[in-house]
């Protein structure tokens, strides 16, 4: 390849490379709410309910909550996910931290 053809090519390639790496700066799709909240009612209110008795999402409102931020919400519904055994992917968790964090906690992200 000669200095002529690199010059032709050098534009085209440095634009690709841009577009790539937007692609790969692009945020990650928002979590669906409506999903964690599915998710949630089927799979957690039980094991809630029986651990403060009747309603399962007093948990989260309680004086003595243990959750303290964003961080310590994704680990805890990582610790009940592995817990209850169920296989959600990591989108699916997501939906369920989402959920938890716009309806009871509102910690800043």
């Amino acid at each position: 390849m000669n200095a002529r053809q690199l010059f032709r090519i050098a534009p085209i390639s440095g634009l690709a490379l841009a577009l790539c790496l937007v692609g790969f700066a692009a945020p990650a799709q928002s979590a669906d709410i409506q999903r964690g909240k599915k998710l949630h009612n089927q799979n957690c209110i039980h094991c809630h309910a029986s651990i403060v008795g009747g309603n399962g999402t007093a948990i989260y409102t309680r004086p003595n909550r243990r959750i303290d931020s964003l961080t310590a919400l994704n680990k805890q519904v990582h610790r009940c996910k592995n817990s209850l055994g169920v296989s959600w992917p990591e989108d699916q968790i997501q939906d369920v931290v989402a959920y938890l964090n716009q309806t009871f906690y509102h910690f800043k992200k």
